[in-house]
């Protein structure tokens, strides 16, 4: 899946993509927030990116991303919640 940093103002008409932005994986991105990620909103007219999200870093300040979700985001949630009811995956 892939990720590219945004700019939002609190309603999906003023999402856009920031200045100079590079695209990124979404799983690096996750990973460099210690995946502590929300999703604010789906996003439509946006290239290819599906959802608004926001990720947070240790100092609790707030960074905006467009995500490409495909089916992968599907099957590792899954595989996440299963392991947080303690299921073995």
């Amino acid at each position: 899946m892939k990720a590219i940093p945004a700019e939002y103002s609190g309603t999906p008409e003023s999402i856009e993509i920031k200045d100079k932005a590079k695209e990124e994986k979404w799983m690096e991105v996750c990973q460099k927030f210690n995946n502590d990620v929300h999703r604010i909103c789906d996003v439509e007219n946006k290239k290819e990116y599906t959802a608004l999200y926001q990720c947070f870093d240790d100092q609790d300040k707030g960074f905006y991303y467009l995500v490409n979700e495909d089916k992968s985001l599907y099957s590792l949630k899954r595989k996440h919640f299963l392991r947080n009811i303690g299921k073995k995956v």
